[in-house]
């Protein structure tokens, strides 16, 4: 190296020296700008460069490049949420808002509101409390459980506006809450009831099965379990008892009920979604006090939430 280049070269370390030292205090007060000096013959870019330490910049770049691995792809089990971060887990942190992939709790439909934020601890506990303490439901049916099986429903409780998921919401709980009993029972109470209609061919009973009432909207006969099973992943004609003895299948079954039966009816106002699960028995005068039972849980579970619960409430 000659010497000029050598002066040149010192001159360069001499001026990355002063760039690289801490802002001059400014007696008058206030902030000064660190100098944007570039060397002759040298980038600015290549300035920063040279001024950061290269451990820090190598750090920071690998922070960044694993997060954004971690972000594309969250390698979680079948059965766990793949959050907005990123991570693996259950609950509303990892299947709530911005839930990736997995048993989200929203499918993220247009419009309408988020579930999970609508079905609170407190409006699900609420109803729950409300069942006596010996009810085998007790230790069943959980909040968990329904979001759980509300993820492989996207189109539940949206598509509308905020009211209409939260009129659909609460038309769910009125009935699942009258079903039940307010989630006291699992199945039906008369399990002598074999529920077996063998005109539906392509549903044949199995030997030994009844399709009694089971789960949140005592989901019945062999035509219900039969589809109902194929679609959710279970033996529904060899093993309807799965219904009640799964928390996530037995909310997965009555909500493919409702998405199959009672969904498209929301609009036409409460009334409808009574004569779309038990119109027959309750409808038309046929038992008023059952019907009134649903509509004043409706009602109720409207007020809770905050909104209109709309006309047509009877059938």
């Amino acid at each position: 190296m000659d010497l000029p280049a050598v002066a040149r070269h010192a001159e360069r370390i001499r001026l990355l020296q002063r760039i690289s030292t801490k802002e001059p205090s400014n007696p008058r007060g206030g902030y000064i700008q660190k100098p944007t000096w570039q060397l002759p013959g040298t980038t600015q870019q290549a300035v920063q460069s040279m001024a950061n330490p290269p451990t820090t910049t190598l750090t920071v770049l690998a922070l960044g490049l694993l997060a954004l691995l971690c972000a594309a792809n969250c390698g979680c089990q079948p059965n766990l949420c793949c959050s907005k971060f990123g991570f693996c887990g259950l609950g509303d942190p990892y299947c709530g808002d911005g839930c990736r992939s997995g048993p989200c709790y929203s499918g993220g439909g247009s419009g309408g509101g988020d579930v999970a934020s609508i079905v609170t601890d407190a409006f699900f506990n609420g109803i729950t409390s409300q069942a006596g303490a010996g009810c085998e439901g007790s230790n069943f049916y959980s909040r968990n459980a329904f979001l759980n099986a509300v993820g492989s429903y996207p189109g539940f409780a949206q598509g509308g506006s905020s009211d209409d998921s939260k009129r659909e919401i609460a038309a769910f709980f009125a009935h699942a809450t009258h079903e039940t009993g307010h989630f006291c029972y699992i199945s039906e109470i008369n399990k002598g009831n074999v529920y077996c209609d063998p005109s539906f061919t392509q549903w044949p009973c199995a030997a030994g099965q009844k399709y009694y009432g089971r789960g949140p909207l005592q989901i019945s006969w062999n035509y219900n379990y039969g589809p109902a099973g194929q679609s959710i992943g279970f033996d529904g004609l060899g093993n309807p008892d799965a219904v009640a003895q799964d928390p996530v299948i037995a909310f997965k079954a009555a909500l493919w009920f409702w998405m199959n039966n009672v969904h498209n009816v929301m609009p036409q106002g409460f009334g409808a979604t009574i004569r779309a699960i038990n119109g027959a028995l309750e409808c038309n005068g046929n038992n008023p006090a059952q019907m009134n039972d649903r509509v004043a849980l409706y009602q109720q579970f409207c007020q809770q939430l905050g909104v209109d619960p709309g006309s047509n409430l009877a059938c």
